[in-house]
């Protein structure tokens, strides 16, 4: 089978709540479903599992807001001017609590948060199951994907809101939890991928879009680097260092046909065959039929056309670098269409990247092309920031080197000094996954924000962040005003 098929019948009604305001929370339905008596067989197991993986797929993250708001923040995108005030919002920093499609990504995480949690609370009753009916093996497993899922969902949150409730538990009542302190929101992220690690199996070994070991360890990796724990870092990639590889196309990164590839960890899957019906009204929920990305219809140059690649963007990649013909298409390009003779509004160019123009005239909504979560490549580039910053300059321009080969680049000398390596990587980072919701929080971690971004409105000290939800602060007894971050 393609990948794992997301959709749940019964199990998903449990799960329909605000992510702190859990005053609907019940773990029963009319049809007397409960913790007690739902864990029994290996279906009802995975099928718990499943619904982690769903939120996702939700308007609030992957299939709508979550590429808007990273690509438009980081100024990879410019807008045109159909481009929808709630989504021109992330490009001119204009954001506030009030803003629905950020709560709608608070939502979606911890709807995903209290799903993870009550398989891991169930792990008792799950390890009752009779080996029979179900082995150890796949008990341990199912369990590790529910952990890697809530780091997941905690990395999301954690690296947009800073502080946010830590939970962990099922909750007994609707008071709602308080923020906590974000280094403890990380250390229950390295501890769940560390868990995850032990238990979930090797790639291969498991359906196409299931969290693998590999994918823990490259989470892990990444969770200590924005931590600025480089050594930790590397101990973490090292262990998936060459049981990956790099596509020898670049562009296989970003077609359908192509998916789950050598250079692929991670990603969220989509497949138009297994049907939409109920995309529109899962701003949050995960619930129903959402297997497919807005992405190709409102990115796409003969559709919606709402944002093209900035003037910023374009003028980054060097002479001879395939990746730019390959991320973008130009006056001149071929497209299932034709040859295109221009681009509307005048615009230099469009997005190739994650569009179906390869094998259709027109994109609609129902684009069923995977994101790429971490691919090998942003492996190699991490590796190398955490030598460049441990004082091993040499070891990491190997690491940039190799993803340089494959974009018929000449390498970068031996003899660079650290700064000039920690520019490479700057520069690489941008090229290399450009359109991938990376360089926002790259920059942000990096602290070089402020310098790229003030001139369209970024504001040093606020906008790193996003408002805590009002939403949230109404219906969480455990969150007032004052809680809510800087300068919102």
């Amino acid at each position: 089978m393609k990948k794992i098929k997301i959709i749940l019948m019964v199990f998903v009604a449990l799960f329909t709540v605000n992510g702190c305001d859990e005053e609907d929370f019940e773990l029963s339905n009319p049809s007397g479903l409960s913790p007690e008596t739902y864990f029994r067989t290996e279906t009802q197991v995975q099928s718990a599992v499943n619904a982690i993986y769903a939120n996702m797929q939700t308007i609030g993250l992957y299939t709508r807001i979550y590429f808007f708001a990273m690509d438009n923040m980081s100024h990879e995108n410019a807008g045109n001017s159909q481009l929808e005030a709630d989504k021109r919002a992330f490009l001119e920093y204009s954001f506030d609590a009030s803003h629905p499609p950020i709560s709608w990504y608070w939502d979606s995480c911890y709807r995903g948060i209290n799903k993870a949690n009550f398989v891991i609370n169930n792990e008792e009753r799950i390890n009752e199951i009779p080996s029979s009916l179900l082995s150890d093996d796949k008990k341990a497993r199912f369990v590790g994907e529910a952990k890697f899922m809530r780091a997941f969902y905690y990395f999301l949150l954690v690296t947009r809101f800073g502080d946010v409730p830590l939970i962990t538990v099922i909750p007994e009542d609707g008071s709602g939890f308080p923020r906590s302190p974000k280094e403890d929101v990380y250390d229950q992220i390295v501890k769940d991928l560390n868990d995850a690690s032990e238990s979930l199996w090797e790639r291969g070994r498991t359906e196409n879009g299931r969290a693998t070991q590999g994918a823990a360890y490259a989470l892990l990796g990444k969770t200590h680097l924005y931590r600025e724990q480089y050594q930790e870092a590397l101990d973490a990639f090292s262990n998936i260092y060459g049981d990956y590889s790099l596509e020898e196309d670049y562009y296989a990164n970003f077609r359908e046909e192509d998916e789950f590839g050598p250079e692929s960890i991670f990603e969220v899957n989509y497949d138009d065959d297994l049907g939409n019906s109920a995309v529109w009204n899962s701003n949050a929920s995960g619930e129903g039929a959402n297997e497919v990305t807005f992405r190709g219809q409102e990115y796409g140059f003969n559709d919606w056309f709402n944002v093209y690649p900035s003037e910023d963007l374009l003028s980054e990649y060097e002479d001879g670098d395939i990746r730019f013909d390959e991320t973008f298409y130009t006056v001149g390009d071929t497209f299932a269409g034709g040859v295109i003779e221009s681009i509307p509004n005048d615009r230099s160019a469009a997005w190739r990247k994650y569009q179906n123009y390869y094998k259709d005239v027109n994109e609609d909504m129902a684009s069923g092309i995977n994101f790429k979560v971490i691919r090998y490549a942003d492996v190699l580039l991490m590796m190398a920031e955490a030598e460049n910053a441990l004082g091993n300059p040499e070891q990491a321009i190997e690491y940039i080197n190799e993803v340089r080969e494959r974009a018929d680049l000449q390498p970068l000398s031996m003899d660079l000094s650290q700064d000039k390596v920690f520019t490479a990587i700057v520069h690489e980072r941008m090229v290399e996954l450009a359109g991938e919701q990376v360089r926002f929080p790259d920059l942000v971690r990096w602290e070089l924000a402020a310098d790229y971004l003030s001139e369209y409105g970024f504001q040093a000290g606020k906008n790193e962040i996003w408002p805590i939800p009002n939403d949230e602060i109404a219906a969480n007894e455990s969150i007032g005003q004052e809680d809510q971050n800087p300068g919102y």
